[in-house]
Parts: structure tokens; C-alpha cells; sequence
């Protein structure tokens, strides 16, 4: 049977005041925690309750993830510096460890909910379209493109491989690139096809400029792996480069 916490304790273990990353984890009395931070956190938490995100600022978001990681200082100072530097809730979520590292106040605490909260978010997308009919579920298609693709610093380059109905069996990162540039391989993408017995691809990659407006070179590669499935039955249906706030289709735009 669970013992109950000794009065005025908290349930869980906190890490003591100080640099909350490195502390070993131990039992603090909650009394002890700064009114005003305990109140400010009171607030958000209930506002979150009867509002939900859509109620919040993303500094005040951010907040709501950070608690955990750092339970005893007020964390808006970091929250607004997380979204000085990489622009919005998305981002921060997507940045890599080592550039979070860098904000002042971020340490492995800090990028363990981050990351926990990014991991959360791609996988309930993605559980969204995995196994689906890819062509009747497009907008939950395109939600997961921008979860997982979105907020990216550096270029990605995704197949999604469909089986002869549409049901998406396979997504997978082909290439990872530079800030303007992914390099693909169409006869690895064509060979990857044939191995999964894919009747059909959607390939997607990111602008982390946040314009998805095509360069030559993504026309160019999409024409090549069209060419190279329709030589083995294989359809392209479309290929989405996936901006900041919109996405573009080849389809739509006429380039397929």
C-alpha cells in the first residue's frame, strides 16, 4: 500500500534550488517555494484547465512545459529567451539539443521536456495517418507534414510509401540537408519502393526559409523519380514542400 507523503512535501521529487539540471533529484517542502511563483504557475495551470491553448500566448505555453524541468525559479525570463531566438512554440520544440544548449538557463532538464513534448506531438500526428488511406485523410496528411517538417532549421527530405490503396505503409526521412539544400537520390527511393512492394510515393521535404515555392533543382529531382516509378509502375501523386505557415503540392501547382 502507498504511504502518504509527509505533510507540507510534495508528492514527486523536485531538484533542490540551484542549477536544477545537475541536482539529484529529492523531496522539497513545498511551502518553501516563492509565493509569487507559486501563484503565477496556479494561474497558468487553471487557465490551461478552462481554456486551453488556444487561450495562451506561446511564452505562456512554453511556461506550462517548463515547470517541470525547472520547479523552483520562474522560468518566463527563459521562456521569452527560448522564443527570442528561435521565433515561436514550434520551433523551440524543433530545434536541435546542441542550439538549445546555447540559450542561457537551457540544460539537459530543459531539452528533456522539449523534446518529450516534440516526440508526443509527431507521434499522435502521425498516428493519425499511418495504416489510412492516405488520399481521403489529406488534411490529417498535411497536419503530420507540418508537425513533423515545419520547424525544421535544416532541409528533409521524406518518402511516404503507399500500398495499391493508397494506404500509407511506410514514411520515411530519405535525406537530411543543409539550410537550402537536401541532396536525393531517385534509384535509392525507387529501390526502397520496390523493397516495401509500394504501389504508389508522396515525397514532402521542408523550406526552412519558410517559403515553399520550388527551386529548379526540386522540380528537376521530381521529374526524375516520376520518370523512374512510371518505368516501374509506380505513382507519383504528388510531391509537398512544406513552408512555415503553407504548404505547396506539385499537383495543385501544375508541376506534376
Amino acid at each position: 500500500m502507498k504511504r502518504p507523503s509527509p505533510p507540507g512535501l510534495a508528492e514527486a521529487p523536485l531538484p533542490l534550488f540551484g542549477d536544477p539540471d545537475e541536482a539529484e533529484p529529492v523531496l522539497v517542502d513545498a511551502a518553501r517555494l516563492p509565493s509569487y511563483i507559486a501563484d503565477h504557475r496556479k494561474r497558468l495551470r487553471m487557465r490551461f484547465l478552462d481554456g486551453g491553448a488556444a487561450a495562451m500566448p506561446d511564452y505562456e505555453l512554453l511556461e506550462l512545459v517548463l515547470f517541470r524541468a525547472l520547479p523552483r525559479i520562474d522560468v518566463k525570463p527563459l521562456a521569452r529567451r527560448l522564443l527570442d531566438v528561435f521565433g515561436d512554440f514550434g520551433r523551440v520544440l524543433a530545434a536541435p539539443p546542441a542550439r538549445l544548449r546555447e540559450v542561457q538557463g537551457v540544460g539537459d532538464a530543459v531539452v528533456q521536456e522539449l523534446k518529450i513534448i516534440e516526440a508526443a506531438a509527431q507521434r499522435l500526428a502521425r498516428s493519425r495517418v499511418m495504416h489510412r488511406p492516405v488520399l481521403s485523410s489529406w488534411a490529417a496528411l498535411l497536419d503530420y507534414c507540418h508537425t513533423a517538417m515545419a520547424h525544421r532549421e535544416t532541409e528533409q527530405f521524406r518518402v511516404l510509401y503507399l500500398d495499391r490503396k493508397n494506404v500509407l505503409i511506410a514514411d520515411e526521412a530519405q535525406a537530411q540537408g543543409t539550410v537550402d539544400h537536401v541532396p536525393v537520390y531517385p534509384r535509392e527511393v525507387a529501390k526502397r519502393a520496390l523493397e516495401l512492394n509500394a504501389s504508389a510515393l508522396i515525397l514532402v521535404h521542408n523550406h526552412p526559409s519558410g517559403d515553399p515555392t520550388p527551386s529548379q533543382a526540386d522540380i528537376a529531382v521530381t521529374e526524375q523519380i516520376r520518370r523512374a516509378g512510371e518505368v516501374l509502375g509506380i505513382t507519383l501523386h504528388d510531391h509537398l514542400v512544406i513552408g512555415k505557415d503553407r504548404e505547396l503540392s506539385f499537383r495543385t501547382e501544375g508541376y506534376l
